[in-house]
């Protein structure tokens, strides 16, 4: 027995120890990774389906929203209109109501279309951000643009265009890529962005350097839907030191 032993070479020795041992750390991490693995599993599936679950109910509100808006605007018309008072009354309320983006709007118009690069091995400046989306409507508006909105989210004065993760925050909306910036204006409303160097800037820093896909519709018709959230704001008052008028 003793001389089998030393008949076997030591490096043999060695490494039969050192593959014993490599073996139970590998068994060892598969069954610490095990029941990580299952964790994870079974609580996404609960949290997806409450996400999607509270995603049909911002819709529903959204939808009851507009049709109450609807009803009341229905109401208001068959009121007592014969006045010229009251005429101008209901005009200011309708502008009023337009500019805050609670009607929806059809004309011509165009439709930026903006994605990610898709180079493989890019980095995060090849994604869409909010920042991209904030120029293109920023350059829409001093272009001449009447209404817009961003994959179906009508942009108003209380719109905020935030990155949120993966995703892109606008109004109470989580977008995501491909994003549709939908304006209307006058007829020649692409030719004045095109006049502007911040958006030749933005073309050739974010499109061409980086390569994201930006691609632009010419429209005699295009839909800006309404906006579909709260015009309520919570801590704006008049200014008592300044005079009306002034």
């Amino acid at each position: 027995m003793r001389t089998w032993i030393r008949s076997v070479p030591s490096w043999q020795i060695t490494l039969a120890v050192a593959l014993l041992a490599l073996g139970f750390l590998i068994a060892a991490q598969l069954g610490a990774e095990g029941p990580r693995v299952r964790y994870t599993t079974q609580e996404r599936s609960p949290l997806v389906e409450t996400a999607l679950g509270l995603q049909d109910q911002q819709e529903a509100l959204k939808r009851q929203i507009l049709e109450l808006r609807t009803k009341i605007g229905t109401l208001e018309a068959q009121g007592p209109g014969s006045a010229s008072s009251l005429r101008d009354l209901y005009a200011e309320l309708e502008q009023a109501r337009n500019g805050a983006g609670l009607i929806g709007l059809a004309g011509p118009g165009l439709v930026f279309r903006l994605e990610d690069s898709g180079q493989p091995g890019a980095g995060a400046d090849s994604l869409v951000s909010a920042r991209d989306l904030r120029v293109l409507v920023q350059e829409l508006w001093l272009a001449g643009a009447e209404a817009i909105a961003i994959n179906g989210e009508r942009i108003t004065v209380s719109t905020a265009v935030l990155d949120i993760g993966g995703s892109v925050l606008v109004n109470s909306a989580y977008l995501a890529p491909p994003y549709k910036i939908a304006a209307i204006g006058p007829a020649d409303l692409y030719k004045r962005v095109q006049a502007s160097v911040s958006f030749q800037d933005f073309v050739i820093e974010r499109v061409e350097r980086h390569g994201l896909a930006l691609s632009v519709d010419d429209l005699d018709e295009v839909d800006v839907p309404a906006f579909a959230g709260t015009v309520v704001i919570r801590f704006g008052q008049p200014d008592a030191s300044v005079a009306p008028g002034s």
